[in-house]
């Protein structure tokens, strides 16, 4: 089976559709995929669910989406940075299931493993809790969050093989290996591909059999997110001289 597509829009045009769930890994603008969310943009799917930790910051990542409107619910953790999510949410145009940064990737570890759903401390007591089923352990309420299973999932990773074997770097492995694991279709965009058995076994991170779909995206924007400098002291002046 080749998983290896020459485009990101060759290889989501025959899989996203409207009315989908689609998970997306990333933290911030850390370790998006960059070509495939642009890819989904240009497809014109619409109401879509989007399951991320945040939503993108204005005209960039899942940003892009929000703007041609392609996204009526997100299932998030962050909402920060993206006034037209703000905009969008506050005038009851978007649906918000917002939930925990660890409920989340459980969710969606869970969503991949099998396991329909989990208690949790997390919430209790407050919004996150109302609708939600509540039980009691050892004297401690719990609720019940449901796993998340994507019908597409969209990851990021710096190496693949052609068998669809991954390696994350460093921090943009965030969310990326549970968002992998719980789509019933996951394509990972990565900067590099290799031939099967050049990857160290003990390095891979996601296995191949979660992914379907290998794009190549060999030269990222990696945008950041917000970019903070400070200005250098002046120099000190050497011993003697005048100032």
């Amino acid at each position: 089976m080749n998983k290896v597509f020459p485009s990101a829009a060759e290889a989501l045009c025959d899989v996203v559709a409207d009315g989908q769930t689609v998970a997306v890994g990333g933290f911030g603008l850390c370790g998006i995929p960059e070509a495939l969310i642009l890819a989904l943009r240009d497809s014109g799917v619409k109401n879509l669910t989007a399951v991320s930790n945040n939503a993108g910051v204005d005209g960039f990542g899942l940003g892009l989406l929000l703007g041609t409107r392609q996204i009526s619910k997100m299932i998030s953790s962050y909402v920060g940075e993206n006034k037209e999510f703000e905009r969008q949410y506050l005038a009851g145009e978007l649906e918000l299931e917002f939930t925990p940064q660890g409920t989340l990737a459980e969710r969606m570890r869970a969503g991949g493993a099998g396991i329909p759903g989990f208690y949790t401390k997390t919430g209790v007591g407050t919004v996150v809790a109302e609708g939600k089923e509540e039980k009691e352990f050892d004297g401690e309420r719990y609720i019940l969050e449901r796993a998340v299973v994507a019908d597409v999932s969209l990851v990021k990773a710096w190496k693949a093989d052609k068998s669809g074997n991954l390696v994350y770097r460093k921090t943009a492995q965030n969310f990326n290996p549970v968002v992998a694991t719980c789509g019933r279709v996951t394509v990972a965009e990565v900067e590099e591909i290799v031939e099967v058995g050049q990857l160290d076994p003990d390095s891979i991170d996601t296995p191949g059999i979660y992914v379907q779909r290998i794009v190549l995206n060999a030269t990222p924007e990696k945008r950041i997110e917000q970019r903070t400098v400070r200005q250098s002291a002046p120099a000190p002046s050497a011993a003697g001289e005048e100032s």
